[in-house]
């Protein structure tokens, strides 16, 4: 199998001070592609440093809403910047979360609209961060021309799922699949038509059964094909194939 990696923060050495070791436990296991993710500015060079050193790493920078506090429009150029980068491959991950109360709602959707509005001006695809806040993230994007989109760690309704199949968006899929208690979530990805899903740890947070609680990497993305593969009713090799494809269509920066 040859499996791309799309959301991960092995670049992040307080987590990962073994990152080489964990991207070649994920070659081991399948892993050929990855994509790493800085979620402000300092984070942004962290993630393009770590994507020039590995051959098979690429990055997604953008201001995670989390991180909005101290958002400016005067950085936009800086951000602007680091995103002609060769191997960056989407803005992102960029949206709104009012599960944390890091950084008001209002500076939230305007960090948000002003780098939806960079990502048209550049022609970027766009990698989003949606926590108890679908619908208004959704309907932001609703009233603005489509772009290619993809939804990280998807946990929204069958409904919000619709309103992302219409907008022609993909959704990432992670290790919340395999918990215990996320039988909604299976239910929803099991109707999801294979074209729109791809694969992702979000790594080092929220491993697979049966490493949760434990620190995640991208050597688990089999744990999560698996299950997927299971509820779409398809082999692995088919799933993992499919979600390669869909990978590589999303990411059109990225070396096939």
């Amino acid at each position: 199998m040859k499996l791309i990696e799309t959301h991960c923060h092995v670049h992040d050495l307080e987590a990962f001070p073994d990152a080489n070791e964990a991207l070649d436990r994920a070659r081991e296991a399948g892993v050929y592609r990855f994509v790493v993710v800085g979620v402000q500015p300092a984070d942004w060079y962290r993630a393009l440093e770590f994507a020039e050193q590995h051959e098979d790493v690429y990055a997604i920078c953008g201001w995670h809403p989390n991180y909005t506090a101290e958002y400016d429009p005067i950085d936009l150029p800086k951000l602007a910047h680091v995103l002609r980068h060769p191997k960056i491959v989407a803005m992102g991950e960029i949206g709104l979360d009012y599960h944390w109360d890091y950084a008001p709602h209002s500076i939230q959707h305007q960090a948000l609209k002003d780098q939806l509005k960079l990502a048209e001006a550049m022609d970027l695809p766009v990698v989003f961060h949606a926590r108890e806040a679908y619908s208004d993230l959704l309907d932001v994007l609703e009233r603005r021309p489509a772009r290619p989109y993809l939804f990280h760690c998807f946990t929204g309704s069958k409904e919000e799922m619709r309103r992302v199949i219409r907008l022609g968006g993909l959704v990432g899929v992670d290790g919340p699949l395999t918990y215990k208690n996320a039988e909604e979530l299976r239910n929803t990805f099991s109707i999801i038509p294979p074209s729109r899903i791809v694969l992702e740890t979000d790594s080092p947070y929220m491993a697979p059964v049966p490493y949760r609680g434990k620190r995640n990497e991208p050597a688990y993305i089999p744990n999560i094909v698996s299950v997927l593969a299971e509820l779409q009713q398809v082999s692995v090799e088919e799933c993992a194939d499919q979600t390669t494809e869909n990978a590589l269509g999303f990411f059109t920066k990225m070396l096939p």
